[in-house]
């Protein structure tokens, strides 16, 4: 009974027709999320290269391997959410409207998306920063499609 009622309110009152220039509503898209891991990267990176074994008891070196495997595998848990968010950015709200506006946006998704996949593979404090300033840029260029000026910060 309370089904046949729903179907005829929603045959006598149907639901609009909506469009939108986004796969979701606006406001659902920001690059912070990828500033915010791209960060961690950054950080655990430094961090795997100051850690030094406090000695060589064995308990020591112990405790190395145990701090110098979480670090790692943050950095790559960390990497791999940066790639997915600005992967997400590219895919799904970047359209042609915007390649008109930055013919370089493949390329410079692409090559974040591969320093992503560098800093996952090894310790390097120059493809950590080159990541953090791929991301400054996809930044920049997401806000700008927007036409607004939201300043880039860093939480370090």
């Amino acid at each position: 009974m309370l089904k046949k009622v729903i179907a005829q309110l929603k045959d006598w009152f149907p639901a609009p027709e909506v469009h939108a220039h986004c796969d979701g509503p606006c406001g659902v898209y920001d690059p912070a999320a990828a500033r915010i891991t791209a960060e961690a990267v950054l950080s655990m990176t430094k961090k795997i290269l100051d850690l030094q074994p406090a000695s060589n008891d064995p308990a020591a070196v112990v405790a190395y391997q145990n701090t110098l495997s979480r670090f790692i595998a943050i950095k790559e848990e960390q990497a791999q959410k940066t790639k997915e968010e600005i992967l997400i950015l590219w895919t799904d709200y970047f359209k042609p409207v915007h390649l008109e506006q930055f013919p370089d946006l493949h390329d410079t998704f692409w090559k974040a998306a591969k320093l992503c996949s560098a800093c996952k593979v090894e310790v390097s404090l120059e493809h950590a920063n080159e990541l953090l300033d791929a991301v400054e840029n996809i930044h920049k260029i997401f806000w700008a499609t927007k036409n607004r000026d939201i300043v880039w910060y860093k939480a370090s």
